[in-house]
């Protein structure tokens, strides 16, 4: 096989992801560029209802979802019957994992990320336990738990109960920051929660342990973020560091698969490079690109 021909599975490979495997109702995996790895998701959010309404949004709310509420008995058996079969190498026999390169057959994190803001969810906290529980009865302490959040929820005292859990079990918080600006937030993520909301509840989650800031940048209506806004959005990140905050890494990436809306498209590769080196001159931080299609 050709490096070019190789390079392109492996772009399907990290493009498909699809929340469903078999017969699953909540659980999936799929071959995540972010994790490097095998990334087994936990779909908390089967009604695709969230307190967002990103623009750039993958989920198809259009289709009527196939239940609504969280069968925490079948979640966990889908979930022990997920990782065997990604521990084993069974996956990788699954017609939408052949081509799965070999540096990248490897259980990388079980993460929460699925129709909707996990943190919503009404027993996030006793699931958050339950799936350490079983990590730990696999011997998987290397396996982080990930929680792919916007961050809305920390501030309730079942949330801050649920991320102690995940810091004693190798767990590791990728928070959404996409917006320096309360005006541009609400054109992207269009919510009505409180930009300030968001940011308060970085920082104070950042002061208890290191996080990840994941921040997707897009085109919209043909236009690139304005540099206005993304000075402004590292503003934002040099507030929460003067506050105490910890940051380990900021992911900075970009529409990878079709969105919620038509006016919505990728920045380029070269617009990419430019926000992680602006992030990193500005903050000095670590960031890290993730490049949308071609």
């Amino acid at each position: 096989m050709s490096d070019t021909a190789a390079g392109r599975q492996t772009l399907f490979v990290h493009r498909d992801h699809r929340r469903n495997f078999a017969e699953n109702l909540y659980v999936y995996a799929v071959v995540s560029r972010r994790s490097k790895g095998v990334s087994v998701g936990v779909n908390l959010n089967p009604d695709k209802v969230c307190n967002f309404d990103c623009v750039y949004c993958q989920v198809d709310r259009k289709t009527p979802p196939v239940v609504r509420d969280v069968d925490e008995a079948r979640l966990l058996d889908e979930l022990d019957d997920m990782l065997e079969r990604v521990t084993s190498g069974q996956l990788f026999e699954h017609e939408r994992f052949r081509q799965t390169p070999s540096a990248l057959r490897r259980l990388n994190d079980i993460a929460f990320s699925g129709d909707g803001e996990p943190t919503t969810c009404p027993r996030f906290r006793e699931i958050v336990s339950a799936v350490a529980e079983l990590k730990r009865r696999r011997g998987l302490d290397d396996v982080k738990l990930v929680l792919i959040t916007n961050a809305t929820m920390f501030h309730r005292p079942p949330v801050r109960e649920a991320l102690a859990v995940l810091d004693a079990n190798n767990g590791e918080i990728w928070a959404k920051l996409e917006a320096g600006t309360e005006a541009y937030y609400r054109q992207i993520d269009r919510t009505t929660i409180p930009f300030q909301r968001v940011l308060d509840n970085i920082t104070e989650a950042a002061r208890v342990r290191p996080i990840v800031i994941q921040a997707l940048f897009l085109r919209l209506h043909g236009d690139a973020p304005p540099a206005a806004e993304l000075e402004a959005f590292c503003d934002r990140l040099n507030e929460v560091l003067k506050a105490g905050g910890r940051i380990k890494l900021v992911q900075v990436y970009t529409v990878a698969r079709e969105p919620a809306e038509s006016y919505v498209d990728s920045l380029s590769h070269a617009e990419v490079d430019a926000i992680v080196e602006l992030v990193r001159r500005r903050t000095g931080l670590p960031a890290e690109p993730f490049y949308g299609p071609g």
